[in-house]
């Protein structure tokens, strides 16, 4: 099954549906997570998306045949980019190699590298284009391991990024970095939106590198004797952000505001792993007619102790705020798993 966006044109601003309406716009990252969901967004904003994919058939984007250009290519190729690029007149860079806590811990050099290398090549083939928007899709993976509850976007640079995504959380403030000096030196117009985690239907559930929601749905699922291990003691805490809501912040933050200046994309909600967990015991096991428990184990990865975005400028500056609760959005992307590979 092939699930699709929800999301309608009147849930986008006037001046957004006016920026994106009939451009040609790049996304690169375009064949994955949220960047399916963000180009079936863009055609209900009637522009013209195309990507920049190393797949030859992307599965999450067969159900919009011809409407979507597929470009095969590689990023971490200067003269393919820059193909790539062409004459479109706006870039979204969604393309990133990021995965859960535990591959994050064990390879921050690795995915530090390799964000940054496809990143430059990105960044100088829009200045090369003249391209009339870049969004640079940052993360709240910059903010230090004991930042303000909730966070403001000042405490973007302060400190040492969270030690357990490191290398993840460097590569994105030197992203946020080239792209000031980018605006700067070159007068490319440019956003940056700075999301929370991310979860939804077309999430990574490969355990070697799924992050919290997916593993823990996954673990649920496949519990033995009803019950699953939850790493830590369920105090620590995320702000999740429900995919479409994501796709959508990403793209009012690069139409309406196209400053050198990050803006937190969230929701105004705070869960912990505890409650978490236990959310998700409770909807698999109503789905699947099992009584599942989880177990938790303190001497697991936590990561950040504490997550919450601080949506006070987003909210003022665009009046964006998100469309889907999260116990709505934790039963879509339970019921996307069920019905995809089960």
């Amino acid at each position: 099954m092939t699930y699709q966006d929800s999301t309608q044109l009147n849930d986008f601003h006037k001046d957004t549906q006016s920026f994106f309406a009939g451009k040609s716009v790049l996304v690169t990252g375009g064949s994955g997570f949220i960047g399916s969901h963000l180009v079936e967004q863009l055609l209900v904003l009637k522009s013209k998306p195309a990507i920049l994919t190393r797949q030859k058939s992307p599965k999450f984007l067969s159900h919009l045949g011809s409407q979507v250009k597929v470009i095969n290519g590689d990023l971490n190729d200067y003269a393919s980019t820059l193909a790539a690029v062409g004459t479109h007149e706006v870039v979204l860079n969604l393309a990133a190699s990021v995965a859960g806590i535990e591959y994050n811990k064990n390879h921050p050099a690795t995915i530090f590298q390799e964000n940054l290398q496809g990143f430059f090549n990105i960044m100088k083939a829009s200045k090369e284009a003249k391209v009339s928007r870049f969004l640079v899709t940052s993360s709240a993976c910059v903010y230090p391991r004991h930042c303000s509850i909730p966070t403001p976007e000042t405490e973007g640079f302060m400190d040492e990024p969270e030690p357990t995504n490191s290398g993840y959380g460097w590569s994105k403030r030197m992203e946020e970095y080239l792209g000031q000096k980018y605006a700067e030196e070159y007068g490319l117009s440019l956003s940056i939106g700075r999301p929370y985690n991310a979860y939804g239907p077309r999430d990574n559930f490969d355990p070697k590198s799924s992050h919290v929601i997916p593993a823990l749905i996954l673990k649920a699922i496949e519990a033995r004797d009803g019950e699953f291990s939850v790493w830590g003691d369920g105090t620590h805490s995320r702000s999740f952000l429900y995919v479409e809501d994501f796709a959508r912040g990403l793209i009012e933050v690069a139409a309406r505001y196209p400053k050198a200046d990050p803006l937190n994309i969230g929701a105004d909600e705070e869960i912990s792993i505890g409650e978490l967990a236990h959310m998700i015991a409770h909807l698999v096991g109503q789905k699947t007619g099992r009584k599942i428990k989880p177990v938790f184990n303190p001497s697991g990865i936590t990561g950040q102790p504490r997550r919450k975005c601080d949506v006070t400028k987003i909210n003022s500056t665009l009046g964006y705020e998100t469309n889907v609760s999260f116990e709505i959005g934790l039963n879509k992307t339970i019921d996307w798993y069920l019905n995809e590979y089960k």
